[in-house]
Protein backbone atom coordinates (compact mmCIF):
# COMPACT_ATOMS: atom_id res chain seq x y z
CA UNK A 1 0.00 0.00 0.00
CA UNK A 2 1.15 3.42 -0.84
CA UNK A 3 2.48 5.33 2.27
CA UNK A 4 1.32 8.37 3.95
CA UNK A 5 4.59 10.17 2.40
CA UNK A 6 3.45 9.24 -1.04
CA UNK A 7 -0.24 10.60 -0.51
CA UNK A 8 1.16 13.70 0.89
CA UNK A 9 3.11 14.35 -2.18
CA UNK A 10 0.70 13.67 -4.58
CA UNK A 11 -1.95 15.33 -2.37
CA UNK A 12 0.79 18.42 -3.15
CA UNK A 13 1.35 18.37 -6.21
CA UNK A 14 -2.27 17.76 -7.73
CA UNK A 15 -3.54 20.85 -5.05
CA UNK A 16 -1.16 23.13 -7.53
CA UNK A 17 -3.30 22.50 -10.24
CA UNK A 18 -6.40 23.31 -8.30
CA UNK A 19 -8.67 25.69 -10.36
CA UNK A 20 -9.76 28.35 -7.75
CA UNK A 21 -9.76 31.46 -9.79
CA UNK A 22 -13.08 32.48 -7.50
CA UNK A 23 -11.68 31.57 -3.60
CA UNK A 24 -8.12 31.23 -4.41
CA UNK A 25 -8.56 28.40 -2.00
CA UNK A 26 -6.93 25.48 -3.35
CA UNK A 27 -7.14 21.90 -2.33
CA UNK A 28 -5.92 18.47 -3.15
CA UNK A 29 -6.95 14.86 -2.55
CA UNK A 30 -4.43 11.46 -2.81
CA UNK A 31 -6.53 8.17 -2.08
CA UNK A 32 -4.43 4.84 -1.83
CA UNK A 33 -6.54 1.71 -2.90
CA UNK A 34 -6.12 -1.29 -1.21
CA UNK A 35 -4.05 -2.44 -4.49
CA UNK A 36 -1.73 0.04 -3.58
CA UNK A 37 -2.76 2.48 -6.04
CA UNK A 38 -2.53 6.06 -5.55
CA UNK A 39 -5.26 8.33 -7.64
CA UNK A 40 -5.58 12.37 -6.72
CA UNK A 41 -7.80 14.94 -7.46
CA UNK A 42 -8.34 18.73 -7.01
CA UNK A 43 -11.17 21.12 -6.78
CA UNK A 44 -12.42 23.03 -9.68
CA UNK A 45 -14.47 25.81 -9.32
CA UNK A 46 -17.05 27.16 -11.62
CA UNK A 47 -18.72 31.03 -12.11
CA UNK A 48 -21.71 29.35 -11.37
CA UNK A 49 -20.59 28.13 -7.65
CA UNK A 50 -22.98 24.89 -6.93
CA UNK A 51 -21.12 23.20 -10.29
CA UNK A 52 -18.05 22.92 -8.71
CA UNK A 53 -16.19 20.29 -7.94
CA UNK A 54 -14.43 19.13 -4.68
CA UNK A 55 -10.75 17.69 -4.45
CA UNK A 56 -12.04 14.75 -2.88
CA UNK A 57 -14.67 14.02 -5.59
CA UNK A 58 -12.08 14.17 -8.10
CA UNK A 59 -9.81 11.40 -6.40
CA UNK A 60 -12.81 9.02 -5.98
CA UNK A 61 -13.95 9.47 -9.55
CA UNK A 62 -10.88 8.61 -11.00
CA UNK A 63 -10.17 5.66 -8.63
CA UNK A 64 -13.36 4.24 -10.04
CA UNK A 65 -12.30 5.37 -13.92
CA UNK A 66 -9.61 2.96 -13.15
CA UNK A 67 -11.23 0.07 -11.93
CA UNK A 68 -10.60 0.35 -8.31
CA UNK A 69 -13.55 0.47 -5.64
CA UNK A 70 -11.93 0.29 -1.99
CA UNK A 71 -10.01 3.14 -0.39
CA UNK A 72 -7.47 2.41 2.13
CA UNK A 73 -6.39 5.80 3.26
CA UNK A 74 -6.81 9.23 2.05
CA UNK A 75 -4.53 12.52 2.49
CA UNK A 76 -6.68 15.68 1.82
CA UNK A 77 -4.56 19.30 1.81
CA UNK A 78 -5.74 22.38 1.69
CA UNK A 79 -3.81 26.08 2.71
CA UNK A 80 -3.80 28.58 5.89
CA UNK A 81 -3.85 26.95 9.34
CA UNK A 82 -7.33 25.55 9.95
CA UNK A 83 -7.48 21.79 9.20
CA UNK A 84 -9.33 21.38 6.01
CA UNK A 85 -11.53 18.66 6.45
CA UNK A 86 -13.45 16.81 3.69
CA UNK A 87 -17.28 18.88 3.48
CA UNK A 88 -20.34 16.87 4.25
CA UNK A 89 -20.50 15.37 0.80
CA UNK A 90 -17.18 14.28 0.46
CA UNK A 91 -17.54 12.24 3.30
CA UNK A 92 -20.50 10.75 2.48
CA UNK A 93 -18.79 10.41 -1.27
CA UNK A 94 -15.45 8.84 0.83
CA UNK A 95 -18.02 6.36 3.03
CA UNK A 96 -19.20 4.64 -0.21
CA UNK A 97 -15.81 3.25 -1.36
CA UNK A 98 -14.12 3.01 2.34
CA UNK A 99 -14.68 1.54 6.11
CA UNK A 100 -15.92 3.25 9.03
CA UNK A 101 -11.99 3.02 10.27
CA UNK A 102 -10.31 4.86 6.98
CA UNK A 103 -7.38 6.74 7.99
CA UNK A 104 -8.52 10.50 6.58
CA UNK A 105 -5.37 12.62 6.93
CA UNK A 106 -5.20 16.13 7.05
CA UNK A 107 -2.38 17.99 5.63
CA UNK A 108 -1.23 21.48 5.15
CA UNK A 109 2.26 22.53 3.55
CA UNK A 110 4.26 21.29 6.38
CA UNK A 111 2.85 17.77 6.67
CA UNK A 112 -0.12 15.59 8.16
CA UNK A 113 -1.37 18.13 10.58
CA UNK A 114 -4.37 15.09 12.16
CA UNK A 115 -5.86 12.11 11.42
CA UNK A 116 -9.04 10.81 12.22
CA UNK A 117 -11.07 8.12 11.04
CA UNK A 118 -14.00 7.70 8.58
CA UNK A 119 -15.90 7.20 11.26
CA UNK A 120 -14.88 10.25 13.84
CA UNK A 121 -15.82 12.55 10.90
CA UNK A 122 -19.06 10.77 9.79
CA UNK A 123 -20.31 9.26 13.20
CA UNK A 124 -23.15 6.57 12.91
CA UNK A 125 -22.71 7.21 8.72
CA UNK A 126 -25.57 5.93 6.20
CA UNK A 127 -23.67 3.84 3.46
CA UNK A 128 -24.43 0.85 1.32
CA UNK A 129 -24.73 -1.64 3.84
CA UNK A 130 -27.85 0.25 5.25
CA UNK A 131 -29.43 -0.56 1.64
CA UNK A 132 -28.12 -4.10 1.51
CA UNK A 133 -31.24 -7.10 1.56
CA UNK A 134 -31.41 -8.71 4.98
Amino acid sequence: MASVDELFEAAKAIQAKAYAPYSRFKVGAAIATATGKVFAGCNVENAAYPVGSCAEAGAVSAMIAAGESRIAQIVVMGEGENLVTPCGGCRQRIREFAASDTPIHIAGPEGIRKSFTLDELLPFSFGPDNLSSP
